[in-house]
């Protein structure tokens, strides 16, 4: 090597090295220090691998074996020459320039014209680090790009000494309608990547493939993922911040394993992109964070990172409650009748926002002519404005729910507006559960759904907003681009570029991101939206694997969990409910008006606890004792911790699919403060925080100081509570 950069920052180590043939490599990329001489590294292994930064252009053939379409040894990327790495600061920390070129042709290929200037922004105290490319074609004529990778990283197993399907593990977040954050892990050999080749030739036609496709950024799985290697502990997290099509890879090549993440593709997402001479292209934004071997570190690692680059607000600091009339409560049915006494009961109950979901703006059946959102006087015969006058006199502030990035096939609007106003594929407009996908790269449509944020925050009084997401317009539109996934990124870029512009007009207005419950997470938008709706489970028993995973997926303080005490449940069913909802944000619905005294009560208490410890929620960062949450599991458990305090939630759900199990729980709190010694855990004071008095008999539990075990004893098959562990002085 003729010559390495080495950077620290938090637990972070990152290696970069210049070879003989003027490349740059990432060579290192773990919280554990850089220990490999530089000549213990096979030389074959730099030209082939260790690239940081993939790209691929058509029509160039790749002159470095490999086997299938991964996303390696891609051209002009393994031609690349280093041309430069410049340090500078900013507001967050250093940032590294590297550029790399692709100007001279030699016997082996033709110089493709490419510059690639990759930013990694570093930010102080924090062990991520944020990956984004930029190409720019500087040949003399156009070229198409087919894959530009966000990052990439050979060596996962390099730490330790054993066989990587002994010690890596790899975590994969399933994410579905109603089945959010279902993380599973694996073995590598589980998923067919078992290291059976011989040594010196070990590559594979067979990746891991997790790849997102269209405008849900998350219906089949969470754009990000981890994977930690147990013998040498350390792990890798991270994050893919786009809102639209996505995808990542694991696979094998010269006997390592390697991570390669981007934005769109050309074939897993009918994504390509050709650039005149001089143009360039971005590649979306990639976060990625080392830790130890620990799910509960690297997740909270990502925490910190994203309270880092998001928007400043009020409501992630305030965390105030939200009443919302949909779940298990009017299910799109409002009426000015129907709100008033659930106003006064979510007042009462101790409310502080008031949220008017779905059906405000039609009468019947309203599905497939959305699109105008003008209130409905059938619903509400003094207008929509006596309803959230109503909410603001009971000292809460009043919302609604839209649906802006569709509009229905029989909205007279959609008639009347021009094809360009929507996505086209073959001439045709695109529809998905008869709706139009809007295009908001036009500006007519840019302007239609600004007039309609005006209008309900300044005619109706609205200061909260839910905007829905309802449909899957697929591979992205053809209007205007080199390709349907090209369409689509311009769209979606588009779209956040819309939404900076309203949050600059309307500071302190709170917009809440649903797309079907949880399946746009993704902190392309979370960057700008202060709220995230998690899920649209019905069923408060499976909602509760949700909540217990939330913080892996977003910041507690923005993830929107429901509580919906149902008219005929019982005291417990209320108790659990508000335990799904206490340690992220309390999103209440039900028909509180018509709950008995005893269970109204509950659900009182539950919230006025909520206010006390969300000060700590904001700035806690989360630990899961039990390990991430599975559905089929009897008992779940997820803590959130500060600096001295932390409050675990408990929920046993003795359904028929898991078993009553046993009425007892061991809980292992020792690693909720790493620098806790055994003497020091003497110190802690466990409580029962909710609730404090009623139910009593149902529950109890002991600490064992010693061991920093939690028993607890549930004497009903479902249930769930709250407990406060505070630092108190060592004995």
């Amino acid at each position: 090597m003729k010559r390495c950069y080495s950077y620290q920052e938090g637990k972070l180590h990152m290696v970069f090295g210049v070879t003989d043939e003027d490349q740059i490599r990432l060579l290192h990329f773990s919280s554990a220090p850089y220990t490999r001489a530089e000549e213990g590294e096979p030389a074959h292994y730099f030209r082939e691998g260790y690239q940081f930064a993939q790209v691929n252009l058509s029509g160039y053939d790749r002159p470095y074996e490999k086997q299938g379409q991964q996303y390696v040894a891609t051209v002009p990327g393994v031609m690349m020459k280093f041309a430069g790495l410049k340090e500078s600061r900013n507001e967050q920390g250093r940032v590294l320039t590297i550029t790399q070129t692709d100007f001279e042709s030699d016997g082996h290929h033709t110089a493709t014209g490419a510059e690639l200037v990759t930013t990694i922004q570093l930010y102080d105290g924090l062990s991520v680090a944020r990956f984004v490319n930029r190409f720019t074609n500087f040949s003399d004529a156009p070229q198409t790009l087919e894959y530009l990778g966000s990052f990439s990283y050979l060596g996962l197993e390099k730490e330790g000494l054993q066989d990587a399907d002994s010690k890596l593990r790899v975590y994969i977040p399933h994410n579905a309608w109603q089945h959010e954050l279902a993380w599973q892990s694996y073995r590598f050999a589980e998923l067919g990547l078992a290291q059976t080749q011989p040594h010196v030739f070990r590559r594979t036609s067979k990746v891991v493939e997790i790849t997102n496709t269209g405008n849900w950024s998350a219906k089949h799985y969470l754009p990000m993922g981890y994977v930690e290697n147990t013998e040498a502990d350390t792990g890798l997290v991270f994050q893919i911040e786009h809102n639209g099509s996505w995808h990542y890879e694991y696979g094998m090549q010269n006997d390592h394993f390697f991570l390669n993440v981007s934005g769109p593709t050309e074939q897993q997402s009918h994504f390509y992109k050709t650039l005149a001479p001089g143009e360039s292209f971005v590649s979306v934004p990639a976060a990625v964070g080392v830790s130890a071997a620990d799910v509960s570190e690297a997740m909270g690692e990502l925490d910190r990172y994203r309270r880092r680059i998001r928007r400043p607000n009020e409501d992630n600091r305030k965390l105030p409650v939200i009443f919302n009339d949909y779940m298990n409560c009017l299910f799109g049915d409002p009426t000015t009748e129907r709100e008033l006494p659930l106003i006064d009961a979510a007042a009462e109950a101790g409310a502080e926002y008031f949220v008017i979901d779905a059906g405000w703006y039609a009468p019947g059946e309203w599905w497939s002519s959305v699109g105008e959102w003008e209130e409905c006087r059938e619903r509400f015969p003094n207008g929509i404005r006596e309803v959230t006058d109503y909410i603001r006199a009971r000292g809460m502030i009043p919302g609604v729910w839209l649906e802006l990035e569709v509009m229905g096939v029989r909205c007279a609007l959609a008639e009347r507006a021009a094809d360009d106003w929507f996505f086209l594929r073959h001439g045709k407009r695109v529809f998905d559960r008869s709706r139009y996908q809007l295009d908001f790269r036009n500006p007519e449509v840019i302007r239609q759904v600004t007039g309609v944020v005006d209008r309900v925050v300044n005619e109706y009084g609205v200061g909260y907003i839910k905007m829905d997401y309802n449909i899957e317009p697929g591979i992205g539109t053809e209007t205007a681009a080199d390709s349907a996934g090209d369409g689509l990124l311009q769209h979606e870029r588009a779209y956040l570029a819309w939404l900076d512009t309203i949050f600059r007009k309307y500071p302190d207005l709170v917009i809440e991101n649903c797309s079907s419950g949880g399946l746009r997470m993704d902190y392309a938008m979370l960057s700008r939206y202060s709220i995230q709706s998690t899920s649209d489970q019905e069923d408060y028993v499976q909602y509760s694997t949700i909540a217990a995973n939330v913080p892996s997926a977003l910041t507690s303080e923005q993830a929107a969990v429901w509580s919906y005490p149902l008219r005929d449940g019982d005291p417990e069913e209320a108790v659990f409910n508000m335990v799904n909802a206490l340690l992220c944000r309390i999103h209440q619905s039900g028909h509180l008006a018509e709950l008995s005294p005893e269970r109204f009560a509950l659900v009182r208490e539950g919230i006025s606890v909520y206010k006390e410890i969300r000060g700590d929620i904001r700035i806690s960062t989360p630990y899961w004792p039990l390990g991430l949450a599975h559905t089929r599991e009897p008992w779940a458990a997820l803590a959130i911790r500060t600096k001295e305090r932390a409050y675990l939630a408990v929920w046993r759900r003795g359904t028929p699919d898991a078993g009553a199990g046993s009425d007892f729980c061991e809980i292992p709190l020792s690693g909720l403060w790493e620098e806790e010694s055994e003497h020091g855990r003497r110190g802690w004071e466990v409580s029962l925080r909710y609730p404090a008095k009623a139910l009593r008999e149902h529950a109890d539990f002991s600490f064992a100081p010693s061991s920093g075990v939690l028993t607890v004893r549930f004497g009903e098959p479902v249930m769930a509570r709250l407990f406060e562990i505070r630092r108190t002085s060592a004995v």
